[in-house]
């Protein structure tokens, strides 16, 4: 029976590299995309499926993946890139700011992780995948970056109190930290920066794709620190 991934923020460069690498290992992907997503999604492949759903909104998550659960019968793995970004120091930084960005990084992975992770402890396997920061693990790392930060801080607490109910039924939940990933847009907002030392998109993928396969089996608890030489 073929596998299946769940794959949020499909229109994304990460989401995007993500679902070409599975699909390349014959999985079943269901992609996720807001509504009016601006951004196309040009993968042709009868096995991928985009999924129009805000993510942000509890029940739409939680209908979204009942629906994949109905049609394939089993999740093995869901990464979660659905995000966003913003600078602003603390002294301008206000409540607005702070509840945008934990809706854009926290609600949407909250809102998907925890019917996959009931899903995934009713069958008794599964890896999940949620998209950390260097400022949301190292403090020193956000300066000018107040909200985000907090946001993304978020995500490793989540993660770790999700292993620690799902200890003993072969669950696991990974935080995947970038350092800058290699994107067009990140080149033409940092157009002096030395590209090598950036992390590509595919490199990610892999990293993701080999934490699912029998040779990551036995590992447990993981933060992944994708930082190349930045």
């Amino acid at each position: 029976m073929k596998k299946t991934v769940i794959v949020t923020g499909a229109s994304g460069n990460l989401g995007n590299a993500v679902i070409k690498k599975f699909l390349s290992e014959n999985y079943y992907v269901a992609g996720t995309v807001i509504p009016g997503d601006p951004v196309p999604v040009d993968i042709k492949d009868d096995h991928f499926e985009k999924i129009v759903v805000d993510l942000a909104d509890e029940k739409a998550a939680e209908k979204f993946v009942q629906d994949v659960i109905s049609k394939q019968g089993i999740i093995d793995a869901a990464v979660l890139t659905v995000g966003g970004f913003a600078m602003g120091k603390f002294i301008e930084t206000g409540l607005q700011e702070i509840h945008k960005q934990f809706k854009l990084n926290f609600d949407t992975a909250y809102n998907t992780a925890r019917p996959v992770f009931v899903q995934m402890i009713r069958q008794g396997s599964g890896r999940i995948f949620m998209i950390g920061s260097r400022p949301g693990i190292e403090a020193g790392s956000g300066k000018g970056m107040v909200a985000y930060s907090l946001a993304k801080s978020l995500i490793f607490r989540l993660a770790e109190l999700m292993n620690n109910e799902s200890k003993g039924k072969n669950v696991v939940t990974s935080v995947i930290v970038p350092s800058t990933i290699d994107t067009p847009q990140n080149r033409a907002s940092m157009p002096d920066s030395d590209f090598e030392k950036w992390v590509k998109p595919e490199a990610i993928a892999e990293v993701i794709y080999f934490y699912c396969t029998p040779a990551a089996a036995v590992i447990r608890e993981p933060v992944i620190k994708v930082y190349n030489n930045a």
